[in-house]
C-alpha cells in the first residue's frame, strides 16, 4: 500500500521521511582491540572471526548505523568497514584523534568517502607512522575543528567528561573557546545525563553562560565497542533521526538534537495512531500516492497545487464534516470541483490499540467510506471506529470555530479523563428521568380526572338523601341495588385484564431466543465449553414457560366461560327485577313521581364509589413516583457535579501545559440557551424581561426556579422582579414541563484567555475580546495538546501571527510529535524547517484543478537533510536563496 511503481514497471518503497536510526559511532576494528591488548583480541582467531561477531551483535541489537574510528588510522578499519557494509549496515569510515592538548575526538566522513582520501587527512595532521598506540597529532583541539569543518568532517567529542574528554582534559579559556567553537557539533557520553557531575551537566545544558552558545551542543550516547557484548552496554548506542544515513542527516540531528537524537536513557516513545498513505484513482491527483511519516509532515508547493486537496481528501475518506458553514462550503466545492465524480481515495491507516492492526480506507467520490484489512476483508466499520478523534481543519476553519463558543467548549472534551463513562452514566440517567416524567405525569392525568369525578360526590349524595326521605329508596330497593350489581359484573373484566396481559406479554417473548448463544457466537471465546451450558438450561426454561402459558391460556379460557353462566344466570335474575321495577315506574308516573331519576342517581353514585378506592391507589403510586423521581434527580445533580470537576481539572491541566500563553477555566451552567429555547416552546409569549433577569443573576440554577414556579406566582415575581404578568405565565406552566427544565443540563462554558504581550509582563485578554489571529492562536495551541489521533490542518498561519507561530505554535508541534501525527499545509518556512518536520511532500502542478494534473516526485519526499528537499523548502517558502541571503543582508544578521 506504501509502494509506487516507476517507468520499468517495477515497484520501490517510497521514502519514509525522517525516521529514527540506533547508531553506535565509535566501533574500533579488530587492530586496534589487539593492539591495546583487550581480552576480546584473544577470544577470536582473526581479523574475520571479529568482524563477523562484531556485524551479528549489531544485527541482534538492532544496531542500523555504526562509524568505525581507530586512532589516526583508516586502513585497520577497511576491513570491518567492508563487511559490515555486506550485511546491509550503514557505515561511516572515520578516525579517533587526539590533539596536541590531549582531547579525543571523533572525526566521521560521509558514507561514500573513500579510505584513501581519509589516509591523506590523516597524513596533513602530523601522523607520518602509527608505531604508537594512540598516536598524537600536531593540531590543538580548536584547530582540529577548524580543519576538519574544511575536510569536510564532522567531529564528535569523545567520552567528553571523563579522562581525555573535552571538558575533562581542558580548562579554562582553552575549555571555553574549544566548547563555543561553530565547528564543535556533538560530544559523546558513555552514559545518561543523570550520572554526570554537576559542574559538567551545566556545560552540557547549555546553562552556564561562560559556555553559552547560540545551538547546544548535541548530546550522543557513544563509547568504545571493542568486543561484540559492548554493543549491549547502555551508552553504546542511541537513536539519531535521518531521511537517510548521511553526513548531513547527522548534521541537521546535531542541530536539532531535542528533535532528532535520543539517549538509551530517554522514555521510549510510545506508538499512537497514524495517517500511512494516501493514494488516488482519478481526478487533479489521478495516481498520486502520498507517504506519511509518524511525525510531523508538512505539504509544500505553490497555490493551486493541490495541497487544499489533499487535506480534504483526507476529511472526505474519514467521512468528517467541516465545524463551520464556511469550511462545509469550501469542502463540497474541493470534492466536487477538483476530485469530481468517480475519483477513489485510498487512505492506509496503522492504528495500535489494542493491538498494531493496518486498515485500508476507500471511498469513490459520492459513495460512502469502505473500511478493509491488511487482507483486504472487508468489514463492518466506520472510520469513526478506527480513528474516533482524529482531527481536520481546512483553510481558515481554525478561525471559524475560534469564534464559536460551544465549539471551544467541545475542544476540552479529549482532555477530560473518563468523558465516555459520564456521558453513557448521563444518557441512562435522562431516559430514567423521562420515564420517570412520564409515569408521574400519567398518574397525576389520572388522578386528576378522578378528583374532578368525585367533586360532584357530596352532591349526589346529599340528593339521594331527599330521595330515600320520600320513600322511594324502599319501592325500589330490588332495582336499586341491581345497580351495585352490574357494577360487580362489570368489575370481572378489569380484575382479569392484568392476567390476560401478562399472558399476551409472555406468549410474545417466546421462544427465548438463543441466538447469542449458537455455536458461531461463542467460536473462539475461551469459556466457550463452559458457557455453552447455558443453551440447555434456557432451552428447558422456554419450554417450560410454554407449557406454563398453554395450562394459564386454558385456565382464563375456564374462567370466561364458568363466568358466562354466571352473567347468563344474572341477566336472567336483571330481567325479572327490572319487569318488576317497570311495573312500580308506571305506578309512580301515575302518582307524578320520578322513580327513574332515583335509580339514575343511585347508579352514578355506585359507579363513583369504587374511584374512590382507584384515587387512594392513585396517590400512593404518585407519592412513590415522586420519591423515587428525588433521588434521581440527586444522582442527576451529582453526575454534573462531578462532570464540572473533570472538566474543571482538565482545565488547569491545559493552563499548566500552557503556562504564560493561554488560561483556561470553566463556568458551569454558562450556557442558558437550551432554557430559553424550552421556555419558549412550552409556554411562548413575551418574557423578555424574565430572561434578562436569569441571565443576570449570578445564583440562577434550574432546580431553583422549578422550587419558585411551584411556590406560585408571587413567589416568582418577588425572586426574580419580574412583571406580575410573566411571573404568572411562568408559575402556571404544567408541571410536566417544570419535570423538564429539572431534566436540563445546561452546558458548561469555556472561558479562555490568551496572553496577548509581547515582552515579559503578561497581558491576558479573554478570547472574545482578541483579534482573529489571536482567537486562532489561542485555539490551535489547545489542538496541539493531548491526542494520540492525527492532526490535520490546512494552512495554520493563515490566521495567525509570525511571532506566535515561531513562539507559540512551533515548540508545541516540535514536543507533541513525538506522540501525535501532524499533516499541514504551510506557506511559512517557520513550519518545517523550526519544527523540523520529519517528512516534507513538494507538490507541482500543471493545468487548472478542474482538468489538470497534480503530482509529488520522488526527490521532493523527505526531511530537510536530503539536498531536493532543502533546495525545495528554500525555492519555495523562502523564495530562492538569493531572496534569502538578500533579506538576512538588510536584515542585518
Amino acid at each position: 500500500m506504501n509502494d509506487c511503481k516507476q517507468s520499468n514497471g517495477t515497484v520501490t518503497p517510497l521514502p519514509k521521511g525522517a525516521c529514527f536510526f540506533k547508531c553506535a559511532l565509535q566501533v574500533n576494528p579488530f587492530a586496534y582491540v589487539k593492539r591495546h591488548g583487550y581480552p576480546s583480541a584473544a577470544r577470536f582467531k582473526n581479523e574475520d572471526e571479529y568482524n563477523a561477531a562484531i556485524v551479528a551483535s549489531c544485527q541482534q541489537q538492532g544496531i542500523e548505523v555504526i562509524a568505525v574510528t581507530d586512532h589516526y588510522r583508516i586502513d585497520s578499519a577497511e576491513s570491518l568497514i567492508e563487511k559490515a557494509r555486506a550485511s546491509g549496515l550503514k557505515v561511516f569510515p572515520g578516525f579517533e584523534a587526539v590533539t596536541k592538548d590531549g582531547v579525543h575526538l571523533l572525526c566521521l566522513f560521509d558514507l561514500d568517502v573513500d579510505a584513501q582520501y581519509i589516509g591523506k587527512i590523516i597524513a596533513n595532521c602530523g601522523i607520518l607512522e602509527d608505531k604508537q598506540d594512540s598516536p598524537i597529532g600536531k593540531y590543538d583541539t580548536l584547530e582540529f575543528l577548524d580543519e576538519a569543518h574544511s575536510w569536510p568532517a564532522l567531529c564528535i567529542a569523545a567520552h567528553v567528561v571523563t579522562k581525555g574528554g573535552l571538558l575533562k582534559q581542558l580548562s579554562g579559556q582553552t575549555r571555553m573557546q574549544a566548547w563555543k567553537s561553530p565547528h564543535l557539533f556533538a560530544c559523546a557520553l558513555s552514559g545518561s545525563l543523570q550520572k554526570v557531575p554537576a559542574n559538567f551537566l551545566s556545560i552540557l545544558e547549555n546553562k552556564n553562560r561562560d559556555y553559552q552558545r547560540s545551538h547546544r551542543v548535541a548530546i550522543i550516547n557513544a563509547n568504545d565497542v571493542s568486543q561484540p557484548d559492548d554493543f549491549g552496554r547502555e551508552g553504546s548506542s542511541c537513536w539519531i533521526k535521518m531521511s537517510g544515513v548521511s553526513l548531513e542527516g547527522l548534521r541537521q540531528a546535531f542541530l536539532d538534537p531535542y528533535s532528532r537524537i535520543r539517549l538509551n536513557s530517554d522514555p521510549p516513545l510510545q506508538n499512537h495512531a497514524e495517517l500511512v498513505s494516501l493514494a488516488w484513482e482519478g481526478g487533479f491527483l489521478d495516481g498520486v500516492t502520498v507517504p506519511l511519516n509518524p511525525s510531523l509532515n508538512v505539504l509544500i508547493g505553490g497555490r493551486g497545487a493541490g495541497k487544499s486537496t489533499i487535506i480534504e481528501s483526507i476529511r472526505y475518506a474519514l467521512n468528517l464534516d467541516p465545524v463551520g458553514q464556511d469550511a462545509a462550503k469550501a469542502h463540497a466545492g474541493i470534492i466536487k470541483q477538483v476530485l469530481g465524480s468517480g475519483t477513489k481515495i485510498s487512505l492506509t491507516v496503522r492504528t495500535y490499540r489494542p493491538q498494531e492492526q493496518k486498515y485500508r480506507i476507500e471511498r469513490t467520490v459520492a459513495g460512502m467510506p469502505e473500511v478493509r484489512d491488511e487482507n483486504d476483508r472487508p468489514l463492518r466499520l466506520a472510520p469513526q471506529n478506527i480513528l474516533p478523534r482524529v482531527e481536520v481543519y481546512g483553510q481558515h476553519e481554525i478561525a471559524e470555530l475560534a469564534r464559536d463558543a460551544e465549539r471551544r467548549t467541545r475542544l476540552l472534551h479529549r482532555f477530560v479523563e473518563n468523558k465516555e463513562a459520564i456521558d453513557e452514566r448521563k444518557l441512562k440517567l435522562r431516559q430514567k428521568l423521562q420515564k420517570s416524567r412520564q409515569a408521574l405525569a400519567d398518574v397525576r392525568a389520572e388522578l386528576q380526572e378522578i378528583d374532578e369525578q368525585l367533586d360532584a360526590l357530596p352532591g349526589l349524595l346529599e340528593l339521594l338523601a331527599t330521595y330515600k326521605k320520600a320513600g322511594f329508596e324502599k319501592r325500589l330497593r330490588e332495582r336499586s341495588l341491581l345497580a351495585r350489581e352490574q357494577t360487580v359484573i362489570e368489575g370481572i373484566s378489569e380484575r382479569l385484564q392484568p392476567f390476560v396481559d401478562s399472558l399476551d406479554m409472555l406468549r410474545g417473548e417466546l421462544p427465548i431466543d438463543l441466538t447469542f448463544l449458537s455455536a458461531r457466537a461463542l467460536k473462539a471465546l475461551p469459556g466457550q465449553d463452559i458457557l455453552s451450558d447455558i443453551r440447555p438450561i434456557l432451552t428447558q426454561l422456554s419450554c417450560d414457560l410454554d407449557r406454563i402459558a398453554q395450562e394459564l391460556k386454558r385456565t382464563l379460557d375456564q374462567t370466561e366461560t364458568d363466568l358466562e353462566d354466571v352473567r347468563s344466570h344474572w341477566e336472567a335474575h336483571r330481567k325479572d327485577v327490572q319487569a318488576a321495577f317497570e311495573k312500580i315506574l308506571r305506578e309512580l308516573h301515575e302518582a307524578a313521581n320520578d322513580g327513574e331519576a332515583f335509580i339514575q342517581l343511585q347508579h352514578r353514585i355506585e359507579t363513583l364509589q369504587p374511584l374512590k378506592e382507584k384515587q387512594s391507589r392513585l396517590v400512593r403510586w404518585a407519592a412513590e413516583y415522586e420519591t423515587e423521581r428525588q433521588a434521581l434527580l440527586r444522582e442527576w445533580d451529582n453526575i454534573q457535579a462531578e462532570e464540572l470537576r473533570l472538566f474543571t481539572q482538565a482545565a488547569r491541566n491545559v493552563s499548566k501545559q500552557l503556562r504564560n500563553q493561554v488560561q483556561v477555566e470553566m463556568i458551569p451552567e454558562g450556557n442558558r440557551e437550551p432554557f430559553y429555547r424550552l421556555l419558549r416552546s412550552e409556554i411562548g409569549g413575551r418574557l423578555d424581561r424574565a430572561m434578562d433577569a436569569f441571565a443576570q443573576d449570578p445564583e440562577f440554577s434550574l432546580r431553583q426556579f422549578v422550587e419558585t414556579c411551584r411556590k406560585g406566582s408571587q413567589a416568582v415575581q418577588q425572586r426574580f422582579n419580574i412583571p406580575v404578568a410573566q411571573a404568572e405565565r411562568l408559575a402556571g406552566v404544567y408541571d410536566e414541563t417544570l419535570m423538564k427544565i429539572e431534566e436540563l443540563q445546561l452546558p458548561m462554558t469555556t472561558e479562555i484567555r490568551f496572553n496577548a504581550a509581547s515582552g515579559d509582563a503578561p497581558h491576558w485578554q479573554a478570547i472574545e475580546d482578541l483579534s482573529t489571529g489571536q482567537k486562532a492562536t489561542a485555539v490551535l495551541l489547545l489542538l496541539l495538546l493531548e491526542s494520540d489521533e492525527p492532526l490535520i490542518v490546512d494552512q495554520p498561519e493563515d490566521d495567525l501571527d509570525n511571532r506566535f507561530i515561531t513562539e507559540g505554535i512551533v515548540p508545541k508541534m516540535r514536543s507533541g510529535k513525538f506522540h501525535r501525527q501532524y499533516l499541514f499545509t504551510t506557506h511559512n518556512a517557520n513550519v518545517p524547517v523550526l519544527g523540523d518536520a520529519e517528512m516534507v511532500l513538494g507538490l507541482t502542478a500543471s493545468g487548472e484543478a478542474g482538468n489538470g494534473q497534480a503530482c509529488i516526485l520522488r526527490e521532493h519526499m523527505g526531511s530537510i537533510d536530503t539536498s531536493p528537499v532543502r533546495e525545495l523548502v528554500e525555492e519555495i517558502l523562502e523564495g530562492g536563496k538569493t531572496a534569502f541571503e538578500t533579506r538576512r543582508l538588510k536584515y542585518g544578521f
